[in-house]
């Protein structure tokens, strides 16, 4: 028994004693791979510092001459993506010889070799093709948008700024989706394809163009902003590269259209007034106060001017007549509550149109397949939802006082577009022009 009992210990002491050497001996293999690694990764660091120079050396010794195309010991896969967009560079209306994808193909070809200066040599090409592309991409023409401050037009990208978003986790998903650009060019760029693949109609591929270039002065998602349609009325936010939520919108009818205008929200307004246009004063509230209606049974007010500070004054002192002649304009506001056209709030950016996104209690007008209706202003189905977002909490207020101003924590940019190539029965189709834009 006793035997038995020392056996058994002494085979356990030399399975324990063979584990310890296996276990050291892979640690040991371990460490000498790492250490040729390494060594491996020192002398590709080096042959790039070599290569690289200029603006593009600055930030790749930034990095300490790390790659962002190699995988190991080869070119990766994301090298393949990038040559995909440059074969297709007349999509975005740009040469394709311009970023010489054929020379680039022969550079990943050679650094197979595992050579590394071969390697060092694709890298460095492929990084200056790659800024090449997104800065030729970015150059935006003029179609027609109103940009309130410099800020918002399209920047011009540095090399550094656009090689670091190779810095990214998550580069290879930034890479596929063009996330340079906005999602709505992107899906401009897809109907282009089709159009093209598909022998669509020379007018609807020179319209679906013209598309492409208004979605191209619109941010990318990973800068925060809102994006409204004027052609589909919709309107959709952005944030940290996603799409953070959509909604319908009611826009400015064809006699009153929704401009192309770019600007910041600042403020959201709680229990707004709302200021009615000088045509609905003459067409419709002068009219009704003619036909034996009043002012007060309308929830509005005169006012003495459009200053900041006006005074209420007697609607029984204007000449409704003349008003209504077009001979005489004059202030209306309506007050707040729940039949103003303003709805609980209304969001502001400063611009010359006296443009805003607002509230609405008509929610009957976001139930339409057409939405070509407001006075300019865009309506919105979820107001509340959009307001917590960009404020970060609920849009709420414990004072009944009229146009209470709530700051923003930061300005949110808002681009008003209009686009109008989409999809129909899985072809390219056009929109309605109702603005007459396309023309």
């Amino acid at each position: 028994m006793i035997f038995r009992q020392c056996s058994r210990g002494l085979v356990s002491a030399a399975l324990f004693s063979a584990l310890v050497i296996a276990i050291s001996g892979q640690a040991h293999a371990q460490a000498e791979a790492e250490q040729v690694a390494a060594s491996r990764e020192a002398v590709v660091a080096s042959a790039i510092a070599r290569e690289a120079g200029g603006k593009i050396g600055k930030f790749y010794k930034s990095r300490d001459y790390r790659p962002i195309w190699i995988d190991g010991d080869l070119i990766g896969s994301d090298s393949q993506v990038l040559l995909r967009y440059l074969d297709d560079a007349g999509l975005d209306g740009l040469r394709t010889s311009r970023y010489d994808p054929d020379d680039l193909r022969e550079d990943i070809a050679r650094a197979d070799s595992h050579d590394a200066r071969d390697l060092a040599e694709a890298e460095v090409a492929l990084s200056k093709a790659f800024v090449r592309y997104v800065e030729d991409m970015r150059r935006t023409r003029d179609v027609g948008m109103e940009f309130v401050g410099d800020e918002l037009k399209p920047p011009r990208l540095s090399d550094d700024a656009i090689l670091r978003v190779a810095t990214r986790k998550d580069f290879s998903r930034y890479l596929a989706n063009m996330g340079w650009m906005s999602p709505h060019y992107t899906r401009m760029r897809e109907l282009l394809r089709s159009a093209l693949a598909n022998g669509v109609d020379t007018r609807v591929v020179e319209t679906v163009r013209l598309n492409l270039e208004r979605a191209r002065v619109l941010p990318s998602a990973d800068v925060r902003h809102i994006v409204v349609d004027a052609a589909t009325a919709r309107l959709w936010y952005y944030q940290d590269g996603e799409e953070a939520g959509t909604m319908r919108v009611v826009v400015g009818a064809p006699e009153t259209q929704t401009p192309m205008l770019a600007g910041r929200i600042n403020y959201a307004i709680v229990n707004p007034y709302w200021n009615v246009p000088d045509y609905l004063t003459r067409s419709n509230v002068a009219r009704k106060i003619l036909a034996g209606r009043t002012l007060e049974s309308m929830h509005m007010q005169v006012l003495s001017d459009w200053s900041a500070n006006p005074r209420v004054i007697d609607p029984a002192t204007v000449d409704w007549q003349a008003v209504a002649a077009g001979q005489q304009d004059v202030r209306v506001r309506e007050l707040p509550g729940p039949w103003n056209s303003m709805g609980k709030v209304k969001f502001v950016f400063p611009n010359d149109h006296g443009i805003y996104l607002h509230d609405t209690p008509n929610t009957d007008l976001l139930r339409k397949a057409g939405r070509h209706l407001s006075n300019g202003c865009i309506r919105l189905e979820k107001a509340a939802e959009l307001g917590k977002w960009m404020l970060g909490k609920p849009v709420t207020t414990k004072s009944k006082e009229p146009e209470q101003a709530i700051a923003l924590p930061a300005p949110v940019p808002v681009y008003l577009t209009y686009l109008t190539a989409t999809t129909a029965k899985k072809r390219v189709a056009l929109l309605d022009d109702v603005y007459g834009h396309d023309r």
